[in-house]
Formats: structure tokens, C-alpha cells, sequence
């Protein structure tokens, strides 16, 4: 009997006919189940719209009589109401929960329980609720008798009317008169949801047993008896018999089933054919696969290996593995093939071994399960690439990379790498610790602008990203004590992205060294104009000597002087001690050591600063000056008092070679003269200084801006004023050479950038 219902369970039919006969059960009852809701909630709302409405027509017939407080009228309507099949109950409640009305007389005069269902729809606030929505008045419980109860409670709300004299006299504040509680049987709609109910079950069990029995009927037919000469057909095909032929005389899918599983027994045939010189090809693969591989047993024991195995260790027949890779005689402390065998999981790792020559190898090791049909594992392969050469090239590069890092942190000059957006510092070398006294830890991670001033920083960050050098940069070491360096920017490749190379070179000193050479060529250019500021003081003493005199002699003599000639008198006196003022004021700002400010200058002015200091020593040595000025020239960045510096140093060495050409020649044989040239392109102001004197040779132009280089004899220059002259001339952006003047003689040329607009807002001390 098990046996027999064995069968049928395993039966295609009876899988058919439960499988679909509960898909059609499941839909009809699901379509069943939410009909009747559907049905019910419709129902439901008929009935309740129903109960509303009857409320609202007692409410409204008992208006009237409640208006004339006529009891006997109220009663009436509500018994004759009441007598009506449905309705259970009708009740009328005061403020209190005192029953002033009901078809049941037995209830008129009684008090409920505020709290009780009815009353506590709107009761469970204090104060009570005067509007509630048709659901929240509305209840649903059981009667006494089992059947279900409907009721609706509704507001009796203190209309106009009721608050007048004309009637009991409410007051107007009170918005809730009492409540009207209409209570209707559901007995009748329950039992027609039941008889739907029933009906749509037996519907649903209908239809699953005609289905059944017209499904089994047509499996029975179309399905079992060709399923079981298929079964018969391939259960020899699985045996390796070729069945001649399934016939199943149908031209549906089983006849296509029958015709598809002939075909399969021909082609399983041929591919069978097929699979045995595919393996034989593989066997051929394993053998001579470009790496190292062998399978190996639990013990570790060599089952096979390919050829490249066998010639590059020689194995013994039954060898193990750690021996004839490594000539160990126990197994290796971290094996990858014991992994997969304790895990069943794939596992990497490098080895290093002898060849069979005695020489060393690398290998990236993989090793993989082999399992037999139960999933047990038999035995594991193991695959080793060689990575000799790849191992031999890391140790290099390895050399190699720390090489160039003790190269970049022994650097003299610190050395920054920085984000390229955000200026982050990425990396430094050890030389930032010895120039700026910050630790690698200390500033690595923050932003290379916080080596500069406050308010460099937007400045110098524009800077960084667009230009590849940055002079003279003002910058503080860790004991905010300022610091002056030259900045070189590059880009270069670091570990996946690109990065700022940037390197900074300490010139504190060197400027240092500069400004005192500056300062020491200004106290050597006033010695070498002594003389000329010696008579350029002497004019105005000797008007303020001569007026004194003649005043004194006047006095002496009791003679009265007009008063016109007394006042040109002082006037004169006034104008040169003015004058002679002008002149040390101006020698005292020349001495004066200074940074070097820059700001917008007119080259004019500048010229003709420098040449008032000496103008009557040129005079008195009979050299003329040829100005030929071009007004309204651009401003150009610079340092105002160095570059003065330049042009006394250029009229110096022009008024040294005239008298070296001239010598002790006549003036009429010897011509004495420096030209002043200004003018402007729409990028350059230039200017020359010009004069006839010995001129400079084309072999030594290259040589005459050098330090300590000079033309002139021994005791008569320092070689330092063309040299500092050219390093002002750099750092204000220009440049300056020297060039023959015809027929005699040399000219300087400087030549000077006229700023953009834009680089006004970045005119701002350096130094």
C-alpha cells in the first residue's frame, strides 16, 4: 500500500493535477476572499449610510418637538421609529449621560458610564469633542444574543434657536446639547455574507475537480505513455546503446522530443569521438604548459607533473614536493597545497627554490582542489610561474628607489612635494628640519602656505601654480623669524596622481651679503662725489655768506637798508638754505640702507634725482648732458632708491671714461658728452645712458657686470657698481646690457617691463 502511494506521489500526473488544481483553488479563493470583502465593505457602507441617514431623520423630525420641549411629540416619534424590524435601540443623552429619550421606556431616566463605548467616542478629551467624522461616531459589538450590533452616535448641537428665550434657554456658549445613539441589528447582512460565502467555496471546489479530472484524462493520454518510451529510450543511451528509434506517432512536443533525443543519441556518438582527442590534446597541454605544475596527494607525494617540472628539478618517481623543489626533507612551514587541503579554498603565495644547477629560483605559487564525484578532495595542483627575473628587477628597483630616497633627503635644499590643488604638503626631505626647523611629522599634511605671511598667501598660491620660479619669496621658519628663498616649481609623477616638485633655496644670507655690498657701493659712489657735493653746498653757503656781510657791514655803519632790499635779502637766504637742506636731505636718503620696496616709479623722475646730486661736478669737469626725455612714460615696479643707485653708478663710470678718453687733451680736440635717453614700446620703458668716452671692448661685454671686474686702475674702482647695478636692474624684472656708441664711446641700455593691469593688486614688498 506505501509503495502504491509512492508511486502516485511521483506520478507527473498527480504533480500536474495538484500543481494546477490548487493554482486554480489559491485564484478562486483569492478571488473569492476579496469579493466577498468587497461585498462585505460595500455592504457595510450601505448600511452604515443607511443608519447616518436614519439618524439624521430622527434628529431633524424631533427638532420641531425638542424646539416646543413637547416630550409626548419626542416619544412618539421615536417609539413609532423604533417599531421598525432592524433597529434595536434609539436614545437620546443629556450633557451627563443621563437617557432623556429611548423606544425602550425601561432605560428613560437612566445614567450611563461616561466612559462606556457610546459616550467615550467623545468624552476622551476634556473637554469633549464637538466634531467627529462619520467612521469615529460609528461602532460595531455583539448583542446579547450573538448576533452583531451597528450603532451610530450623533451630536445634538445647541443651534440659534435654543439659546433664545423662546425656548428652554441655552446658553450660547454651550456648543453640544446632547447625543442621539441609533443602534441597528446586523443579523440579516451577516447571514447573506455567509451564504456568499458558502457559495464561493463550493465554486472554488468545482471547478478544482473538473479541472483535475480533465487534466488527468488528457496526461493519461497525450503525456504518460510517450514520457514512458522516452524514458526507456534514453535510459539506454545513458547505458551506451544506441537505441535504433523512439517512435511516438505525435506531431506535438513529444513527438519533437522523441525526434530531438534521436538526433541526441547520433551526435553523443560523434562528440564521443570528439571528447577523446580533445583529452588526448589536453594530456599533451599538461605536458608541455609553459610553468611549473603537479598534483599532489595528502601526503604531499608527486601524482603527476608536466615536462618543464621534470626538466627543471629532475623528480624522483614518488618524490615529494618539498623535496624536489627545495631539498628539504619535511614539509615547508607555510604550504599553500596543505591550505587548500585543510580549507578546499584556492591559495597563493611565492616560493623560492634550486634548480636542478644548483641555481636560485622564484616562483608565484597557485594552488587549486581537485575533487572526485562525491565533492571529497583527492588530491590538490599546484602551479608555479617563474618570477626570477621579476624578483631580480624589485631588488633592483628596490636598490634603486632607496638610493634616490637617500638622494632626496640628503638634498642640500629643501625639497617639498604638494598636492596640486590643494598645496597640501604630501612629502619633504630631511633638509626642511635644518632650514626651517620643522620636523617631517610637524608638516607633513598641512599646507605649504603656512610657511608664508598672511597676507602673501593668495598671492603666493596663484604663483606656485602658474609660474616655474619665485624670487626673493618672503617666508618664517618654526620661530616665526622671516627667511628669504628662491622657489623652483615642476611638476612631477607621484604614486597615482601628479604633484608640485617644489624647491626652495635660503638666500637670507646672500641678501644680506648684497645689501651690505649695495651699502658699501653707495658709501663709495659719495665718496667719489665729494667734491661735486662739496660745491654744491658751497653755492648756496657763499649767497647766504654774502648777504650776511653786507647786512653786518650795514649795521656797523648805522645805515638803515630798504625794505625791498632787506626782504630780496632773506628771500635769498631762505631759497638756499632750502636748497643746501634739499641736497643733504637727499645724500642722507641715499646713504641710508633700505629694503628693497617696490612700487609703481616714474623712470624720468628717478633720472633726473640722480643727476641733481653731482649736476655741478659734471659742469665744473665741462661735461654736457643731452636729455632727450619722452613724457607721459608708463610706471614701472620698482625700488626707487636702488634704482637711483643705478643711474649714479651708470653717470659715474660714464663720467670716469670721459676724462680717461679726454686726458689732458684740449676741449675742443676731446668732445664731452653723456646723452639721457627715455622712451617706451607698448611691453618695455627703456633708457640709456650714453657717453663718448673710452668706450668697452666686444671681448669683455660678457665680463664688465661681473663682481670685482672693472676696466679702470688700480685704486680708482671696486669692480662692484656695474655688478650690483645689474642684480637691482634683474630683481626689478628688467635687464641691461652695453652696446658701442658711435663713433666713440659706450651706451647702457635697461630695458624695463611695463606691469599689467592686473599685477598692481601683487605690487607688494619682498623683501
Amino acid at each position: 500500500m506505501f509503495k502504491l502511494v509512492q508511486n502516485i506521489r511521483s506520478r507527473l500526473v498527480t504533480k500536474l493535477i495538484l500543481t494546477v488544481g490548487l493554482i486554480l483553488l489559491i485564484t478562486i479563493s483569492t478571488w473569492a476572499y476579496f469579493n466577498i470583502n468587497y461585498q462585505k465593505k460595500k455592504l457595510m457602507g450601505n448600511i452604515v449610510t443607511g443608519t447616518d441617514r436614519l439618524t439624521n431623520t430622527i434628529r431633524l423630525g424631533t427638532h420641531y418637538a425638542m424646539m416646543l420641549n413637547s416630550r409626548d411629540d419626542i416619544n412618539q416619534i421615536i417609539n413609532n421609529i423604533g417599531r421598525q424590524e432592524e433597529i434595536e435601540t434609539i436614545r437620546i443623552y443629556n450633557k451627563e449621560g443621563q437617557i432623556k429619550f429611548s423606544n425602550r421606556p425601561s432605560e428613560v431616566e437612566t445614567t450611563t458610564n461616561i466612559k462606556d463605548e457610546a459616550c467615550y467616542i467623545c468624552h476622551r478629551t476634556d473637554p469633549p469633542l464637538s466634531e467627529l467624522g462619520l467612521a469615529e461616531r460609528t461602532r460595531i459589538f455583539n448583542s446579547p444574543q450573538g448576533y452583531r450590533l451597528l450603532g451610530i452616535i450623533s451630536p445634538i448641537c445647541n443651534d440659534p434657536g435654543c439659546s433664545t428665550d423662546a425656548c428652554h434657554v441655552h446658553p450660547q456658549d454651550k456648543k453640544i446639547l446632547g447625543a442621539l445613539d441609533l443602534v441597528v441589528s446586523l443579523e440579516d447582512p451577516d447571514k447573506e455574507i455567509f451564504m456568499a460565502e458558502k457559495g464561493a467555496i463550493a465554486l472554488a471546489g468545482s471547478i478544482f475537480l473538473v479541472t483535475s479530472a480533465i487534466i488527468f484524462l488528457f496526461q493519461l493520454r497525450f503525456v504518460n505513455q510517450p514520457i514512458r518510451k522516452l524514458i526507456d529510450g534514453t535510459r539506454r543511451i545513458g547505458k551506451g546503446i544506441s537505441p535504433t528509434s523512439i517512435n511516438i506517432d505525435q506531431d506535438d512536443e513529444m513527438g519533437q522530443l522523441a525526434t530531438a533525443i534521436n538526433q541526441m543519441s547520433k551526435e553523443i556518438g560523434e562528440k564521443q569521438v570528439q571528447l577523446n582527442k580533445q583529452k588526448d590534446e589536453y594530456q599533451t597541454l599538461f605536458k608541455q604548459v609553459p610553468c611549473l605544475i603537479t598534483v599532489q596527494d595528502k601526503e604531499f607525494r608527486l601524482l603527476r607533473y608536466n615536462e618543464d617540472f621534470a626538466n627543471s628539478f629532475d623528480p624522483i618517481p614518488g618524490d615529494y614536493c618539498y623535496h624536489a623543489y627545495k631539498g628539504r626533507d619535511q614539509k615547508c612551514i607555510h604550504c599553500p597545497v596543505e591550505k587548500t587541503f585543510i580549507d578546499g579554498q584556492i591559495h597563493f603565495g611565492e616560493e623560492s627554490g634550486l634548480n636542478k644547477d644548483g641555481s636560485v629560483t622564484h616562483w608565484i605559487v597557485r594552488t587549486s582542489p581537485i575533487r572526485n564525484a562525491q565533492g571529497d578532495i583527492i588530491a590538490a595542483m599546484e602551479m608555479s610561474l617563474d618570477i626570477t627575473e621579476r624578483k631580480q628587477l624589485e631588488d633592483q628597483l628596490d636598490k634603486s628607489e632607496k638610493k634616490y630616497h637617500e638622494i632626496f633627503n640628503n638634498i642640500p635644499n629643501p625639497v617639498f612635494v604638494l598636492d596640486m590643488d590643494t598645496l597640501d604638503i604630501i612629502d619633504c626631505n630631511d633638509s626642511v628640519n635644518v632650514v626651517y626647523g620643522l620636523a617631517k611629522d610637524e608638516i607633513i599634511n598641512t599646507s605649504f602656505l603656512n610657511l608664508f605671511l598672511e597676507e602673501d598667501k593668495d598671492r603666493y598660491a596663484d604663483e606656485i601654480k602658474t609660474s616655474a620660479t619665485i624670487t626673493q619669496a618672503k617666508q618664517l621658519n618654526q620661530l616665526g623669524l622671516p627667511l628669504f628663498v628662491n622657489i623652483r616649481v615642476s611638476i612631477a609623477e607621484y604614486p597615482g596622481r601628479k604633484v608640485l616638485l617644489v624647491t626652495t633655496s635660503d638666500i637670507t644670507k646672500r641678501l644680506e651679503t648684497e645689501q651690505q655690498l649695495i651699502q658699501a657701493s653707495k658709501m663709495a659712489t659719495l665718496g667719489e662725489m665729494a667734491t661735486g657735493i662739496a660745491h654744491e653746498l658751497n653755492q648756496p653757503l657763499s649767497v647766504i655768506k654774502t648777504a650776511s656781510s653786507f647786512s653786518i657791514k650795514k649795521i656797523d655803519k648805522n645805515e638803515s637798508i630798504e625794505d625791498e632790499i632787506l626782504s630780496n635779502l632773506l628771500i635769498k637766504i631762505d631759497r638756499n638754505v632750502d636748497r643746501a637742506a634739499k641736497i643733504i636731505n637727499h645724500m642722507r636718503q641715499f646713504a641710508r640702507k633700505s629694503d628693497m620696496d617696490f612700487e609703481k616709479v616714474q623712470i624720468n623722475e628717478v633720472l633726473q634725482r640722480a643727476f641733481e646730486i653731482f649736476s655741478q661736478q659734471l659742469k665744473l669737469k665741462g661735461i654736457d648732458v643731452v636729455w632727450k626725455i619722452e613724457k607721459g612714460l608708463p610706471k614701472i615696479n620698482a625700488d626707487p632708491s636702488r634704482l637711483e643707485q643705478v643711474f649714479i653708478n651708470l653717470l659715474l663710470n660714464a663720467r670716469d671714461a670721459i676724462e680717461e678718453q679726454c686726458g689732458p687733451r684740449e676741449l675742443k680736440m676731446c668732445e664731452k658728452k653723456i646723452t639721457l635717453t627715455t622712451r617706451s614700446d607698448p611691453q618695455n620703458v627703456i633708457c640709456k645712458v650714453c657717453d663718448t668716452g673710452k668706450g668697452v671692448p666686444e671681448t669683455i661685454t660678457d665680463k664688465i657686470f661681473e663682481p670685482f671686474y672693472t676696466t679702470k686702475e688700480v685704486g680708482k674702482g671696486t669692480g662692484l657698481g656695474l655688478s650690483i647695478s645689474y642684480g637691482i636692474v634683474k630683481d626689478c624684472g628688467g635687464n641691461i646690457r652695453v652696446v658701442p656708441n658711435k663713433p666713440e664711446g659706450a651706451c647702457f641700455i635697461l630695458k624695463f617691463p611695463v606691469p599689467e593691469k592686473n599685477d598692481e593688486k601683487n605690487n607688494t614688498t619682498r623683501r
